[in-house]
């Protein structure tokens, strides 16, 4: 199936500059913590922070940063009582809004996070007032180059397990269900694919067009915010948006 994707304009941004880079290191190295608490240090044994690192390595995080992340995690542990929260609700024009913490302090986050909603004319909502929109998935992008057999690439990820293959101009993206992502991420690694972006994903299941100028501002304003917060993870939204031109 070729062609944009439903959720092509929706990713999370690439670090274009050293400080946004380094702002996407400090929330990667959240993530490790998470996973290291939940399953220790050894990426052998820790599926949850192989996925973590290979996350890392698709944002060109280095080596040393990512291990000095997973140490730093296993040693200060007992110092920062980090948790997942999710959030959930409507920006102007009813876009829903999914937005994902990792937060030492649930009541900063939470004022936050309603702060960004009510300054750009959006709501907060209860947990599930927009979630059931979207489908979780496992979502990887492969790049595409001119000698691409895009048959090939489909046999070798359904092969894999993928549940699906969308081709894009210049990427593969893959989808899988999110229980299976880490193994499809490992096979598809263990024959010589690295990724883009490797990550599980809230896959809008429809798209809302804002209906005026004023409207899309206050959808992006409000998107901005929240994603410059240091607590906030993910934002996911089903928003129709703008492609932004590549900065070089």
């Amino acid at each position: 199936m070729s062609g944009h994707s439903k959720w092509a304009n929706i990713k999370i941004k690439k670090g274009k500059t050293d400080a946004l880079r380094g702002k996407i290191f400090t929330k990667i190295g959240r993530e490790i913590a998470i996973a290291v608490r939940e399953g220790g240090s050894n990426p052998d044994s820790n599926s949850k922070l192989r996925d973590v690192i290979a996350k890392a390595k698709s944002n060109n995080m280095p080596n040393d940063n990512i291990q000095r992340s997973i140490k730093k995690a296993a040693g200060e542990l007992g110092n920062v009582d980090y948790e997942e929260i999710t959030y959930e609700g409507y920006a102007p024009g009813g876009v829903a809004v999914i937005v994902e913490t990792i937060t030492d302090s649930r009541n900063r986050t939470a004022s936050d996070v309603r702060h960004c909603f009510a300054k750009n004319g959006g709501s907060l909502g209860v947990t599930g007032s927009v979630s059931f929109m979207f489908d979780k998935k496992g979502v990887l992008v492969i790049e595409r180059t001119p000698d691409s057999d895009e048959d090939e690439m489909m046999m070798t990820v359904l092969d894999a397990g993928a549940e699906d293959m969308q081709t894009m101009d210049d990427a593969f993206e893959v989808t899988t269900d999110p229980n299976d992502f880490s193994v499809v991420r490992e096979k598809l690694e263990a024959q010589g694919l690295t990724f883009l972006s490797a990550e599980v994903q809230m896959i809008p299941q429809n798209t809302v067009v804002p209906a005026d100028e004023d409207t899309l501002q206050k959808v992006q304003k409000l998107l901005e915010m929240l994603e410059d917060n240091d607590d906030v993870q993910n934002v996911w939204h089903n928003a129709e948006l703008p492609e932004e031109p590549d900065e070089e």
